[in-house]
């Protein structure tokens, strides 16, 4: 299961949130989410896939060449895990850095809680 729980935390930062492409993204959000999934971001808390893909294609919309680079390594404890990462240009200081948890259920993530250490400017 660490396995597994290392593979959502690593691919959700690329494929979804990372990812300009909105096939691509979907495709990703189905796979890797539960279809009941929650979001829960400083903005509000979002349900089910549909909300989940609008919010990552809003917030990428917002800063199209950012990056997000996992800031050391994924971590997992039972059913959950915490990924460290930070978001900018490539090569440079982040803009905004944050820790994603997940808790998962029956391989996929069922919720998803982003913490903010900084914010956008």
């Amino acid at each position: 299961m660490n396995d597994r729980i290392h593979e959502l935390l690593r691919r959700n930062l690329q494929e979804v949130f990372g990812e300009g492409d909105a096939a691509r993204r979907r495709a990703a959000i189905n796979e890797l989410f539960t279809e009941d999934c929650a979001l829960y971001v400083p903005p509000g808390a979002f349900t089910g896939r549909e909300a989940l893909d609008k919010f990552a294609g809003d917030l990428r919309a917002t800063h199209p060449h950012f990056v997000y680079t996992a800031h050391g390594e994924p971590q997992a404890l039972h059913n959950a895990g915490r990924l460290a990462w930070g978001s900018g240009q490539r090569g440079e200081a982040p803009e905004y850095t944050g820790v994603d948890v997940i808790i998962v259920r029956d391989g996929k993530i069922a919720a998803l809680y982003v913490f903010l250490d900084s914010m956008p400017s």
